[in-house]
């Protein structure tokens, strides 16, 4: 008889869960991830729609592991890519064992704000409510309100005021999850962050750049592919070829700039940012490609929608 992998063992503290994060968007659901896992794994920018994938981090503890989803912000789609930005929020929402919604108390209670709740008070799983920028409101009993808003639901086991910039409440919030996990053991090795890709991210922290340096709706119409990645046996320097998506000739010729400034501005804090991320020199080639309304074309939403998961 053939020997038996032996069982895991659960400890009676032990636990795993997935949890997702969902909000409007600049809500602060990729700042929150980024502190619980005390890494800069989510992109962040202070424009809308930065998330446009459901990313997938892992936090694993003595307590415990969890997988957070950070989904895209819930907003009207324009576009072909925006509905699939909302299907992956929709996704991410159903496949969770605890749902935390992020809400920013800095702006005012809206249509959208009320869609939502009343969005997920629907979910049939355990939900938090974790009330975001208190540090941007002075006034603090200014929050009482507001927070009556999300007590009358009764839809939210817990209702936080947090700050994910500070680190006010976060860990508050974070108990708040683990306490709502059943026991089990880990999926995943405890040393990993992530399950996406490399080229995955590193299109992300580009297109970060481009966020940082441009402004309106230019960034909204741009996205980031990779075209080559050469490394070198027994060299620390990684080769990377990148191309930025623009829907139109006048916004290649923004990114661009007048001789090329905004490009290589572009280059150069996305080359330093990959430097420390993977912890190797960067030659770093960037491109400007006119792909007209990409956010409509089928194959290409296809090609971006594999990337996190490494297909091609």
């Amino acid at each position: 008889m053939s020997e038996q992998e032996p069982e895991a063992v659960v400890t009676a503290t032990e636990k795993f869960g997935t949890v997702a994060l969902v909000g409007r968007p600049n809500a602060g659901k990729s700042t929150l991830m980024n502190r619980w896992l005390e890494e800069k794994l989510a992109i962040v920018s202070d424009k809308p729609q930065t998330t446009r994938h459901r990313l997938m981090g892992i936090l694993t503890e003595p307590r415990g592991q969890v997988v957070f989803y950070d989904t895209p912000g819930i907003h009207k789609p324009q576009h072909k890519m925006n509905r699939r930005m909302l299907k992956s929020a929709r996704e991410a929402l159903s496949d969770a064992d605890v749902v935390c919604l992020i809400h920013d108390v800095s702006q005012a209670f809206g249509t959208g704000d009320k869609y939502l709740l009343e969005w997920v008070s629907e979910v049939d799983t355990p939900r938090l409510a974790l009330l975001n920028k208190v540090d941007l409101v002075r006034d603090k009993t200014k929050l009482l309100p507001r927070i009556e808003i999300f007590a009358q639901t009764g839809a939210f086991a817990e209702i936080i005021p947090i700050s994910a910039s500070t680190g006010d409440g976060a860990g508050r919030a974070l108990d708040a999850v683990f306490a709502r996990l059943e026991p089990g053991p880990p999926l995943y090795d405890p040393e990993l962050l992530t399950v996406h890709p490399e080229r995955f991210l590193v299109c992300e922290r580009i297109r970060e750049k481009v966020l940082e340096q441009t402004r309106d709706e230019l960034p909204f119409s741009t996205a980031v592919v990779i075209d080559a990645w050469i490394e070198e046996p027994g060299s620390d320097l990684v080769r990377i070829c990148a191309s930025i998506l623009a829907e139109r000739p006048g916004q290649k010729k923004i990114l661009v700039g007048a001789g090329g400034q905004q490009i290589k501005a572009i280059g150069i804090a996305a080359r330093q940012d990959l430097e420390a991320y993977l912890e190797k020199r960067v030659f770093l080639e960037l491109n400007v490609r006119v792909e007209r309304d990409w956010r409509e074309n089928e194959r290409i939403l296809s090609e971006l929608d594999r990337a996190p998961f490494g297909v091609g």
